[in-house]
């Protein structure tokens, strides 16, 4: 019998992959991933020339993106149809074989993976392969460390409410943004309000072709997806 291993690749440079997850994946014989209907996919991208010439591939295509709100019911009942039909695909294929579903980032970070995982528990055996975040990448594409001493950090998404966003930017030493994207505007002007705006920095495709490292305050242009905004800590310093 065979397991389903959900693969960290890294914040997108192959050569950040652990070397479990870059075995892992020249050894597949079957390997899935997330991806926007008429993409190729950020996760396929990364394994370019990784990927063995006998491997089937699953790319699995989510229904919908940003064409409805997430506060939608539609939207969680469409995600769950893909997650139910993608877990019991796999549950059947690791009768006989492993399944290897590449992940950007760590599995357990925010990742698309996580209700794969959840939902083939108790009927297989499943894997998870941690791997650099993200956001660890683009704070050292800083050159500056994200927290000194005893600073607090926190993680926010910038699809919360403007308030909530403020809120805790406020209340934290060191900050990390993420799923930024189209609420690029929102995120500023929550920024703003907490008085953090001018010691934000915005990474885009850290790690990655076309990385860029800029002020937020700067930035009027749309941002990919792949972007992470951070404040660092000023806690005490030796």
């Amino acid at each position: 019998m065979g397991k389903v291993i959900c693969v960290g690749l890294g914040p997108g440079s192959p050569e950040l992959m652990s070397v479990r997850s870059d075995r892992l994946i020249r050894n597949a014989r079957h390997i899935a991933y997330f991806r926007k209907k008429g993409r190729k996919g950020q996760a396929r991208q990364i394994v370019e020339g990784m990927i063995g010439a006998d491997a089937t591939e699953y790319p699995m295509e989510y229904p919908v993106t940003v064409e409805i709100p997430v506060t939608d019911p539609e939207y969680n009942r469409l995600l769950a149809e893909l997650y139910d039909h993608w877990a019991d695909r796999f549950a059947a294929l690791a009768q006989d074989d492993d399944v290897v579903v590449l992940c950007e980032g760590d599995p357990f970070f925010y990742g698309s993976s996580m209700h794969l995982h959840n939902r083939l528990q108790g009927r297989v055996e499943v894997e998870v392969v941690p791997a650099v975040t993200g956001m660890s990448a683009c704070w050292t594409a800083t050159g500056q460390p994200i927290t000194w001493g005893d600073d607090v950090l926190t993680v926010l998404t910038a699809t919360l409410p403007e308030a909530e966003i403020a809120r805790r930017a406020a209340d934290t030493d060191a900050l990390v943004v993420m799923k930024i994207g189209r609420h690029l505007g929102k995120l500023k002007r929550a920024l703003a309000t907490a008085g953090r705006l001018d010691d934000t920095w915005l990474i885009e495709r850290g790690t990655m072709p076309g990385q860029r490292v800029r002020m937020l305050s700067e930035v009027e242009d749309e941002v990919p997806y792949f972007s992470i905004a951070l404040v660092h800590g000023q806690g005490r310093r030796p």
